[in-house]
């Protein structure tokens, strides 16, 4: 009998240009935007009141765009740095070009932009990554750009 274990890429296997689609997708709900907004003491009336919400540009709540960050980070996870990630060292150019309500999915996908051996850090290589979220009609609702210190598959088995 053999062993599988479940685990994310290394640097090794990670390819410039490679794009990875992550399923399932995850659908917001309403208890996700108010626990999220206030476990973060994120009390912005656009996230948790239903007639000042309405009497807005979009006519709703929207979801906490934290929320939507944390999740579409989050959705990579298993199958890119789950065990492989030694940390995470940055986000940047992160915008939410439309907006994510309850009830719409979001889906992820992430595309690897550059990589390069750590030069301070033997056996470790520091990967920038775009993630990109859309709901359920393909409509982009996040972008970030994430940079990561991963092991490179040699140096993780020798440290275990």
């Amino acid at each position: 009998m053999t062993d599988i274990v479940q685990r994310g890429l290394y640097y090794d296997e990670l390819e410039i240009g490679d794009r990875y689609v992550h399923r399932p997708g995850r659908t917001a709900t309403e208890a996700d935007n108010v626990m999220f907004s206030s476990l973060t003491m994120n009390t912005q009336a656009l996230h948790l009141d239903a007639a000042f919400s309405a009497s807005q540009p979009f006519g709703q709540r929207l979801m906490n765009s934290m929320w939507t960050l944390a999740t579409m980070v989050g959705a990579s996870v298993s199958q890119l740095t789950q065990g492989t990630l030694v940390a995470q060292l940055g986000l940047s150019d992160i915008s939410f070009p439309a907006p994510l309500f309850h009830g719409d999915t979001l889906y992820t996908e992430t595309e690897i932009l550059a990589k390069r051996l750590s030069a301070s850090r033997d056996g470790q290589g520091i990967v920038t990554m775009r993630h990109t979220g859309r709901n359920q009609d393909g409509t982009v609702v996040a972008l970030a750009t994430r940079v990561a210190l991963m092991w490179c598959r040699d140096a993780a088995e020798e440290a275990r």
